[in-house]
């Protein structure tokens, strides 16, 4: 009997460890993609505000996706080109902050594949020209953009399922309760 009840163990064991894999891989299909987001600020205290291309009436930070192997200065560096066309040495990073995360509305196209994204936000001090801002990229992402200080934002700018993530990084790197 104490041969059967090992063998019986070994058994249910593995049908667990089966079941939990099989949980993980569907779980794991969706999970937060890795994403950097950029403050730009001048040495007045204005931020760096960005129209999106494809909704009229929404404003945002420069923010793209870390590649796999990429480390997330890395992929600020690369964002910020492709999004504004301004180079590295145009700013300086005063301060990082990770964890900030929100998920995907079931309409965004990355929700297939992601639960949303996790950022890391880099609040940088601009030492260009606007001049050295061009967002005429192939595909741009952004029409237009304005410097504001940061107390003239308004959440109503930014789609709702960010919205969250915006009242957290005003707080934590403006001490500002945004609305």
């Amino acid at each position: 009997h104490l041969i059967f009840f090992d063998k019986m163990i070994s058994f249910l064991t593995l049908i667990c460890v089966k079941v939990l894999k099989v949980s993980q891989k569907q779980h794991s299909g969706k999970e937060y993609r890795k994403n950097v987001a950029l403050i730009l600020e001048r040495k007045s205290g204005k931020i760096l505000i960005c129209q999106r291309s494809d909704c009229e009436n929404s404003w945002q930070f420069p923010q793209g996706g870390v590649d796999e192997g990429e480390e997330s200065v890395e992929a600020l560096h690369r964002e910020v080109r492709e999004e504004i066309g301004l180079s590295a040495k145009f700013y300086e990073i005063i301060e990082e902050r990770e964890g900030y995360r929100y998920d995907f509305d079931k309409r965004h196209g990355k929700w297939k594949h992601y639960l949303g994204q996790e950022q890391t936000y880099f609040r940088c001090r601009f030492s260009g020209k606007s001049k050295d801002i061009d967002l005429g990229s192939n595909k741009p992402e952004f029409t237009n953009y304005c410097w504001i200080y940061p107390e003239e934002f308004n959440l109503e700018w930014v789609a709702d399922f960010k919205r969250q993530v915006y009242l957290e990084v005003f707080r934590d790197f403006f001490d500002l309760e945004i609305i």
